[in-house]
């Protein structure tokens, strides 16, 4: 039996907060489609208090700001993308055009294209996210994307230097400090001094969201990031500090976040409160952490493994943590998730940060249907065809033909009708 000892927020308010974002962003893309950058640039003042000579930073900008950072940071960066870049290339090479002749003298085949331009977005409110700079470049560059535009909002009253250095060593090919919707609609719909790119890619808070959801059609997306959300599935060999530490741990991304834990053990759904309540008393981000627990904190108590998977799959949530003595019963029965973290030695601050496996994930049970960020987002696979004998044409024809009349497309049948009379048997 599947009992909930502690339930998060309704469905109804994250409806009618969602409503009022949706209206917020329509109103700014619409006066940046009409304006540009003067729009930009006044919305920017607006949300930022920013408005630099050119929002894009030259290459002494961009030196200043690596050479700015200890060296220790720079080869943590450059670790960081080691891991991710290294990743992304495996998963690269697995993705393998194709041709194969499927009748006699009828060629079929397929290529993996990479996407032209692409714009990354990192966010930098709250936090300076500089991780989210590896994860969309890195990843961009390695999938074969030719331009790569990179944007974060400026921190502190001037762009953040770790994040410069990270877009730069990562390979964005042109660095923009610019935030919010704003940047993102430079970036979709382009502007006096900014070609428009193909796609948009990154997390960002619940209005880069949504205008990433109103542009997508004018532009690619990757996915639809909602608040981050974390889901421990935990067994007795489990204790109650590593439990509180990594709800906690992902709580801090923001009041909305959901926190989760899945449990068979009643003894952890009863301490695990208690160490949360601990963790939050020294822990500095505790004024963000204590409201995403209080508001969005479930606890789930479950007699079985099979109800812990069934539970989990419904939750659908974007980081699962494994802490159980068999995690791999977990990576062999669940089909719903963003990514999987298996086993008591890893977390997902480690995927989020360094590990190697990409950190823009869906959210809001979207892992029903899609993965998250990696190499082949930025990959179009295009399919072609060729028919080399006129005996095949001929044949494929007189099928086509029929269907077409089926139907009612009378031009697609004349299409068929003129190879059957070119290449058939009876043709001049």
């Amino acid at each position: 039996m599947i009992r909930r000892i502690k339930e998060g927020r309704s469905a109804e308010t994250t409806a009618e907060q969602q409503a009022q974002v949706r209206r917020t962003v329509e109103e700014i893309l619409a006066e940046i489609g009409r304006r540009g950058e003067a729009a930009v640039r006044e919305y920017s003042v607006k949300f930022d208090k920013w408005s630099p000579a050119s929002f894009r930073l030259g290459e002494a900008e961009i030196e200043a700001a690596v050479k700015s950072l200890p060296a220790q940071t720079i080869h943590d960066i450059e670790f960081a993308q080691t891991q991710i870049r290294n990743f992304a290339l495996a998963q690269r090479a697995a993705l393998k055009d194709i041709e194969v002749e499927t009748l006699p003298g009828v060629v079929l085949g397929h290529r993996n294209l990479p996407v032209n331009s692409v714009g990354c977005y990192v966010p930098g409110g709250r936090y300076p996210m500089v991780a989210s700079a590896h994860m969309s470049v890195v990843t961009a560059k390695a999938a074969g994307v030719k331009r790569v535009i990179a944007t974060a909002p400026p921190f502190g009253g001037k762009p953040h230097p770790a994040i410069v250095a990270a877009m730069h060593l990562g390979g964005a090919d042109e660095i923009y400090a610019l935030g919010g919707v704003q940047a993102v609609a430079t970036m979709a719909l382009g502007t006096e001094h900014v070609a428009p790119v193909d796609m948009i890619v990154g997390p960002g808070n619940a209005y880069v969201a949504e205008a990433k959801r109103q542009l997508f059609g004018r532009v690619g997306i990757d996915l639809l990031a909602g608040p981050t959300e974390t889901l421990i599935i935990a067994d007795d060999s489990c204790d109650a500090e590593m439990a509180a530490v990594d709800l906690i741990g992902q709580a801090e991304h923001g009041h909305g976040s959901p926190a989760v834990l899945l449990t068979t053990s009643e003894a952890l759904a009863r301490d695990t409160p208690a160490a949360i309540e601990k963790l939050l008393s020294w822990l500095p981000t505790a004024d963000v952490a204590r409201v995403a627990w209080d508001n969005c904190g479930e606890i789930i108590l479950c007699d079985t493994l099979d109800e812990m998977v069934a539970e989990a799959d419904r939750i659908a949530s974007e980081h699962v943590q494994v802490l159980t003595r068999d995690p791999d019963y977990f990576l062999k029965h669940m089909t719903n998730y963003g990514a999987l973290f298996l086993g008591h030695r890893t977390n997902v601050s480690f995927g989020d940060k360094v590990i190697g496996t990409n950190h823009t994930l869906p959210t809001m049970r979207a892992g029903r249907y899609t993965g998250g960020l990696w190499v082949g987002k930025f990959i179009k696979t295009c399919t072609y065809q060729r028919v080399l004998t006129d005996e095949a044409s001929a044949l494929v024809g007189e099928y086509c033909s029929r269907l077409c009349e089926l139907e009612g497309f009378a031009g697609h049948k004349e299409q068929a009708d003129l190879r059957v009379r070119r290449y058939g048997k009876r043709g001049g």
